[in-house]
Formats: C-alpha cells, structure tokens, sequence
C-alpha cells in the first residue's frame, strides 16, 4: 500500500464462511471514520507434486476468493453509498498474509467462529488468535453483532495501569466519542490467595490507577460519558458481564500487566471466547 492508503480498515473475508458481521462492522467504522475500506481475501495455494495436478483446484479457489470480493464490495457499497473500497487477493497463508498488512492498516477486522480453545488450537483455519497476537495495529473480532438496543450504548475498556492498556484506552475513547457513546473504564481486582494487606487498602490502591490512567481523557472528550469501575472477580468473567450488551469491548495486549500473562494474554484470550460483542484489542503504543 502507498503511504497515503496507510488508514484503511483492513477486513479480512473467509469466501467458505458468512463474511457479512464483520464487514458490516468495517465498513461502518471506515463510514465513521471517512477512511478507505479494503477487503482481502488470502488463498492458500496446495503444494504441487508430480502425481497430482492441483491446475483445477487452485483456479476454484482463486475464483472463490475474487467473487466473495467482488460480492463483498458490492455490499459495502450498498450499505455505505460512495464509500472507497479497494479489494485484494493474496495468495499464502492467511496468518502471515493478513499479518503484514497489520504494518499499514487503521485497524484489522476479523470474524470469529466462536471455537473452543481445543478446536481453535487443532483447527488449521483457525486464523483469529495468531492474528491478533503478531498485529501491529489494533485488531477487532466480530463474532456477534453491536448491542445497539441500549437506551444509553457504551463500550466497556479494561485497564490494568500497563502500557498497551493506556493504548487501548485512548483507543476506546475515541470510537466513544465517534459513536456518541458513553465509556465504561474498568479495572478487575482479583483477590490474591494469600493477601499481605488489607483488602480495602488493595482496592483504594486499585482505584487510584484507574483514576489515574484516566485523568485528562474528559477534557479531550468532553462529550464521553465516563465512568470507574473496580468489581472484585476475575477479569475475563467481569470484563465479559459488563460488555453483555456493549457496543464493543476494548483491552490491550502485550502489556506489562494483569491482562498479559500469556504471549496473547490471558485475559484478551479469554475474552475472545467469552464476550458476547466484538472484542477490540490494541498493542502498546
């Protein structure tokens, strides 16, 4: 991509797999945005050998791939009338190929299949977590769609005072404020086993981060409606139950905190399995 398509929403297209949430969702944030929209689709060519002739199948796939393009921003187009969709067929593995578009892109779109963690570890197609994990750019998984029934919408943000969390935050903060939404900024505290303190002195030391790493954003975003939250739990089940009917739930990933405990974090894993509403996540500035 040229330096000047550098902001597109980069959405991902599975021609085998109902593509329309997650296109809805890009193309309604470049819509917001007044960004371009690019649409990929990457084919993953069979390895040829001597005995067998793939020709027919590799043109079956090239084929698929360029109608559920052509199909996909005849869409876009239609939901978005002028909007400025470009398309892109690459031939690889999708991991690495939508991979390296995460260097330019806005924000990368993906759709999700809701695996369990056993048949997303053994499924060859499985595409969302190894993304998500090597992004440089922040990622969204749409597995359902936007709670937009709500009288007041948000987005809920978790913050856990690491780098990639602030990241997240001003991320949150924005699509908030594009939206019209109000902004739910929470930070878990999980009980330790063995607590050395007071449990309240924990919890006023949990408040103070979190009013901390939010002071300031009002002013920027005057128009947000902001509120702090320390619930007692675990991060995944609490994050998940205050975004039940959220527009979308944002964390970092790759951070130094409560949220990365594993190279994706455990937390952001978790979420991309339990959250009933798309899941963004953002990489430390």
């Amino acid at each position: 991509m040229a330096a000047a398509e550098r902001h597109e929403i980069v959405v991902g297209i599975d021609p085998d797999r109902d593509w329309h949430l997650p296109l809805a969702w890009a193309s309604d944030e470049a819509h917001r945005r007044r960004t371009g929209l690019r649409l990929v689709v990457a084919v993953t060519l069979p390895q040829r050998t001597r005995q067998i002739d793939d020709t027919p199948r590799i043109v079956a796939l090239r084929q698929a791939g360029c109608e559920a393009l052509a199909a996909g921003s005849d869409w876009a187009r239609e939901r978005h009338p002028g909007a400025e969709v470009a398309t892109d067929l690459i031939e690889g593995f999708p991991v690495p190929a939508i991979g390296r578009l995460s260097h330019q892109a806005r924000m990368l779109v993906l759709g999700s299949r809701h695996l369990s963690r056993t048949a997303e570890f053994f499924s060859a197609g499985s595409t969302v977590v190894p993304v998500v994990a090597q992004a440089h750019c922040p990622v969204v998984v749409v597995g359902n769609p936007e709670h937009t029934t709500q009288e007041t919408p948000y987005l809920v943000v978790g913050i856990d005072g690491s780098e990639s969390s602030k990241a997240a935050l001003a991320l949150a903060f924005e699509e908030a404020d594009l939206r019209g939404a109000a902004l739910r900024a929470i930070a878990v505290w999980q009980s330790p086993v063995f607590l050395l303190h007071d449990e309240e002195v924990a919890l006023q030391a949990q408040r103070r981060m979190l009013y901390e790493a939010t002071a300031g954003w009002s002013q920027k975003y005057p128009d947000v409606v902001l509120s702090h939250e320390v619930p007692i739990g675990h991060p995944v089940e609490e994050l998940a139950e205050a975004a039940e009917h959220a527009l979308a739930v944002v964390v970092g990933r790759r951070g130094r905190g409560g949220y990365s405990g594993m190279r994706l974090g455990s937390v952001v894993h978790g979420l991309l399995h339990r959250a009933f509403c798309p899941v963004i996540t953002v990489p430390a500035a």
